[in-house]
């Protein structure tokens, strides 16, 4: 990965930069109503980010796959002023990605 400054990165391990994606906050539901980003939730809420870089020793995660993690266990890194999350592999809950369809039953949760 290359920053906006034009400095590469390289994660190392098993490590992985994300970048969340912005619908993380305000959403709406099913009847229209808008819920802001700082209403509470009942129970833990998972979120879905975009790999951007992944160490060498990453096997079920690539770069451009979007994962699904808990917010709450995050590490978050600026560079560039953009915000990533930097996590370990086995953080991830879940992927998604179009090869994923090839390997059988697609998304496990």
């Amino acid at each position: 990965m290359s920053t906006a400054g034009g400095v590469p990165v390289k994660m190392l391990h098993d490590r992985l930069l994300v970048e969340v994606d912005d619908e993380a906050g305000e959403r709406r539901s099913s009847g229209g109503i808008v819920i802001p980003a700082t209403a509470a939730m009942g129970a833990r809420r998972l979120a879905w980010s975009r790999v951007v870089a992944c160490g060498p020793h990453v096997r079920a995660v690539e770069v451009g796959d979007r994962v699904l993690f808990d917010p709450e266990d995050k590490a978050e890194v600026e560079v560039h002023a953009h915000v990533y999350v930097v996590m370990r592999e086995r953080d991830v809950h879940a992927v998604a990605a179009e090869r994923v369809a090839d390997e059988g039953a697609g998304l496990y949760l």
